[in-house]
């Protein structure tokens, strides 16, 4: 670099800097700002050498970190100076001991947090990505803010991944998709969260994100004339009743509406609320929900509201602490519209998650307002002993789910996530409430323990100190918590019964002459056919082994030791009979090599859809569909599995697809749609499924297709049928 070019980065470097202290979300003071500047130094000392792969100084990524932890998350100095430097302990010679002498422990365990999650990520190959995870998420114990600036750091990660190669900008999507985004999510950081999803699907679907950002673009100016007809009535009738407010309108995220498209198997012209409208009014903290339900009021004497569509988070905040009145009318042209109405606190709440609180609570700090807030979220991280994946899924449950609002018995309000259970919300009382209940009563009735609770209910727990849980109660509850503690005492007992059936395992064969170490322990379990020791032993305490079958094996040990060795060394390494044959359709990686493969039955992928190849543990490789419902969970938790793929030959097979039809009845509908698809395609039915209620016809058409394109084609020529509304294909049909 040129001396002027260093100068030119140095002003710009300078200018950063200024920036982060003006945009703090939080008021600074000089002892603040002398934190910042001092780890602002330290890290531009310590990174001075260091380039990012666009060329830029490294400087600049730590900078904007702590940009988007100043402003977007909200957080204060302690914060800032750890986002500054989140990246000093992995990348240059300083240590953590060094922070800790030149600022506080504080910090100094922030930094190392920060460390200890990028320290996990570079070897996917030696573990699970789930279990990375995981540990990641262990460091809620730590500090909460580790998981913030991490997640600001993914942030800023996805908005700068232009210069990285295909396959990496898949794998860093996927995980943000899989976790970083659920996470935003759950802390109440919406607008980071809509960020993270629509990069996500940037990187994972850039065709489908691109289509869907042209046509946006395209419909902005009718959309921006159809938010100013709605604000113009609304302005007007708010200002006559004397209410400080501001009105916004705001477009869906491209990701909501590409998640709305596949929900609901419609197009994008289809999506019919592609915008919302937030009212954010002025009010002193008493006269919040007064003013709320007012202007709810105004709004519905000039828009017709959907009684089914009333979001009431003002009564009920929900656990992220994000309150508002959502209501969705009915706006000219026959449109439906979101009008969000929020006060200013609320506003920031939404925006800034947890760290807006303190703003608003007399004599809280930063650091114990964190603190509650991490209590809320520990409850997902107790069981650290859960498989890996299972854990991540149980914890991204929790992070996404809607909630409800139940009662109990004297009046007070829980919240559950929607689709919990009265045995989710005895555990959600007391582990040992949960353990010892016998039974439920909801609104005063009893009921099944998996009955499913709606908002309002109010529960009531029969216990009994002689109950106990059993492996059904998995199948009654949906919480991570409750799982995690049903799991955790079922593991207790069957470990209590493992080893006394251990123990009188050992004497009996002692009466047979048998010595119990671990070569009999493994042929025992050969032998009953079973997956575990533990499960020996289990069923052994259990009385399920008789002492007959005890005497089989001995007998059989002695006499056919070797016979029963070779036999079963030869039936374990047989080769598993192959049942896909089309090796010429799909090829793989880099070569096309062409492999032995499946397809997978979860999204049923045919030639012309965009694939990839994913290599299991006992059934070879499995090939899904791009946008398969378990693709962003393996791409993300197993990325060194996947194989790119692609169809290189469709013309020589034909393959089954399944489509849903709704429409409205009439006179020879069926003869109409056998003509298009039989006569005018050209393409068999194999089975077809109509019936109709009250002049509206559903249906199912199984059709024997070679590729994609005549699909396409075809549902195109059935759309154009008189009658047909919509039609589909279905996931997960062979």
């Amino acid at each position: 670099m040129t001396q002027e070019e260093i100068e030119k980065e140095n002003k710009e470097i300078a200018r950063e800097y200024k920036e982060l202290l003006s945009i703090s979300y939080q008021t600074l003071n000089d002892e603040d700002k002398k934190l910042i500047r001092k780890a602002f130094d330290v890290a531009v000392d310590a990174h001075k050498d260091q380039r990012r792969k666009s060329g830029e100084a490294y400087i600049f990524h730590p900078i904007a970190v702590a940009k988007i932890v100043a402003s977007e998350i909200g957080l204060g100095s302690t914060a800032i100076a750890a986002a500054l430097m989140h990246d000093v302990v992995e990348d240059t010679d300083i240590t953590v001991e060094d922070i800790q002498r030149m600022f506080n422990p504080r910090i100094a365990k922030i930094v190392e947090g920060l460390t200890k999650i990028s320290r996990m990520e570079p070897d996917p190959d030696i573990s699970l990505q789930a279990e990375n995870y995981r540990k990641m998420l262990l460091t809620l114990n730590d500090d909460v803010r580790v998981i913030l600036i991490k997640i600001a750091d993914r942030l800023h990660n996805m908005q700068t991944m232009e210069s990285m190669v295909a396959y990496k900008q898949a794998k860093i999507a996927s995980e943000t998709l899989y976790i970083y985004a659920p996470l935003a999510h759950r802390l109440g950081l919406f607008n980071i969260k809509t960020k993270l999803e629509d990069l996500g699907l940037k990187y994972t679907e850039p065709d489908v994100y691109n289509d869907i950002l042209s046509k946006t673009k395209e419909s902005k100016e009718d959309q921006t004339a159809y938010i100013e007809s709605i604000t113009s009535v609304l302005n007007t009738a708010l200002e006559k009743e004397n209410i400080d407010f501001a009105i916004k309108g705001r477009p869906k995220s491209i990701y909501s509406i590409r998640r709305k498209m596949k929900a609901q198997g419609v197009t994008f012209d289809q999506v019919y609320d592609k915008f919302a409208i937030r009212i954010i009014y002025k009010s002193e903290v008493a006269d919040e929900k007064f003013i709320a339900w007012k202007i709810y009021s105004i709004v519905t004497d000039h828009y017709r509201p959907s009684p089914s569509r009333l979001r009431d988070w003002i009564s009920s905040p929900k656990s992220t602490g994000y309150e508002a009145l959502h209501i969705t009318v009915m706006g000219p042209k026959g449109r439906w519209v979101e009008v969000q109405i929020r006060s200013e606190r609320m506003d920031e709440i939404a925006e800034k998650g947890y760290a807006a609180h303190y703003k608003y609570k007399q004599g809280v700090t930063e650091e114990n307002s964190l603190d509650k807030w991490l209590n809320l979220l520990k409850e997902t991280l107790e069981n650290s002993e859960a498989n890996a994946v299972d854990f991540v899924e149980d914890f991204k449950l929790n992070l996404y789910a809607k909630e409800i609002y139940i009662f109990t018995p004297k009046g007070e309000i829980k919240s559950l996530p929607k689709g919990a259970t009265a045995l989710d919300f005895a555990f959600s009382i007391h582990t040992d409430i949960g353990l010892k209940t016998r039974g439920t009563k909801v609104n005063g009735k009893l009921v099944p323990l998996n009955y499913e609770l709606n908002s309002g209910d109010q529960v009531e727990i029969i216990t009994s100190a002689n109950q106990k849980p059993s492996s059904h109660w998995l199948e009654f509850v949906t919480t991570a918590r409750a799982k995690n503690k049903i799991k955790n005492a079922l593991n207790e007992h069957v470990k209590q019964i493992s080893e006394d059936g251990k123990e009188l395992l050992t004497r009996k064969l002692k009466h047979l002459k048998i010595v119990l170490d671990e070569k009999t322990v493994n042929e025992l379990v050969n032998f009953f056919k079973l997956k575990t020791s533990q499960e020996l032993f289990y069923r052994v305490g259990l009385g399920k082994i008789e002492n007959q079958k005890l005497k089989e094996f001995a007998s059989q040990k002695n006499s056919n030791a070797i016979f029963n060795f070779f036999k079963k060394t030869i039936r374990k390494d047989a080769p598993e009979v192959k049942t896909e044959t089309k090796l010429d359709l799909i090829v793989f990686g880099k070569n096309d090599e062409k492999l032995d493969y499946k397809l997978a039955n979860c999204c049923n992928p045919i030639p012309g859809d965009k694939v990839f190849g994913f290599v299991t543990i006992n059934e070879g490789i499995k090939v899904h569909k791009v946008d398969c419902p378990n693709a962003i969970s393996l791409q993300s938790n197993y990325a060194y599995r996947i194989l790119p793929a692609k169809w290189i030959d469709s013309s020589v097979q034909e393959f089954n697809a399944t489509l849903t039809i709704k429409g409205i009845d009439g006179l020879g509908l069926t003869n109409e749609l056998t003509r298009v698809i039989s006569n005018q395609m050209n393409v068999n039915i194999q089975s077809i499924s109509l019936s109709s209620n009250a002049g509206v016809f559903t249906g199912q058409i199984t059709v024997i297709v070679p590729n994609i394109n005549v699909l396409n084609r075809l549902i195109e020529n059935i759309k154009a049928i008189d009658g047909v509304e919509k039609i589909t294909r279905v996931i997960g049909t062979v």
